[in-house]
């Protein structure tokens, strides 16, 4: 199938930072007014809930509007705080505005965590800092919809508890991912690499929509699951 040339567009809306590819630039917009318009919601329900921002534990939102309700989903899945899937829900719910508005290639990277929707194949690189893997190795999607998030207890802002280089999950929704890539890389760490690694495995494969996972730390490799063909990246 011939490939048709994308459209790629930066977007920052006050801490979220983006990069949206799609067919069309018609959809570059949708993308960016559905990321406000979530946004912004949820910010207003946190003003009055602010548990849901500040816990390292799942908190129930039945009445929220549909991004709170997501977070509160994936959190619950991977038995982390809601705001470990707030930059994966945000890209899921712009890949889904883009779709509805007739785009056949929507992704969009939110922080790291990639949200993907598309009729040809997407490749994206690993981003882990210094690691000599860094930007050097990527993956190539090509079942969709796909959601990708990567985790690091030494490059990342975002908060872990653990000490990979890079935690990398595939699954269902950039959601899922995102609070499952948490919830494994809180986990990588101590001076038994394999085992740390090996329990990484295992709990990612025990959360509910998460396809596959990549975790390298110190050096050890190691992959489960449907994980996307590696790639090597240009640069």
């Amino acid at each position: 199938m011939k490939t048709k040339n994308l459209f790629k567009q930066a977007f920052q809306f006050k801490e979220t930072n983006c990069t949206i590819i799609a067919d069309g630039e018609s959809a570059i917009n949708t993308a960016a007014s559905s990321i406000k318009h979530h946004r912004k919601q949820l910010e207003k329900y946190i003003q009055t809930h602010p548990k849901f921002l500040y816990s390292l534990q799942p908190v129930p939102a039945d009445k929220g509007p549909r991004i709170v309700r997501l977070m509160a989903e994936a959190s619950e899945k991977a038995n982390v705080g809601p705001m470990a899937a707030v930059a994966g829900v945000l890209a899921d719910l712009a890949v889904e505005d883009m779709a509805l508005a007739g785009s056949e290639v929507a992704v969009v990277e939110n922080g790291g965590e990639v949200s993907a929707f598309s009729n040809q194949p997407i490749d994206i690189a690993l981003s882990a800092g210094d690691s000599p893997l860094s930007k050097q190795i990527g993956f190539r999607l090509e079942k969709f919809p796909i959601g990708v998030a990567t985790s690091s207890g030494l490059f990342s802002h975002a908060l872990s508890f653990g000490e990979a280089e890079a935690v990398t999950v595939f699954a269902v929704n950039a959601g899922v991912a995102d609070a499952a890539a948490t919830a494994v890389g809180n986990l990588i760490k101590g001076d038994d690499c394999r085992e740390a690694v090996e329990r990484g495995i295992k709990e990612a494969l025990g959360i509910e929509g998460v396809r596959g996972v990549f975790i390298l730390y110190k050096g050890i490799v190691g992959t489960a699951g449907q994980v996307p063909q590696l790639i090597r990246v240009s640069t």
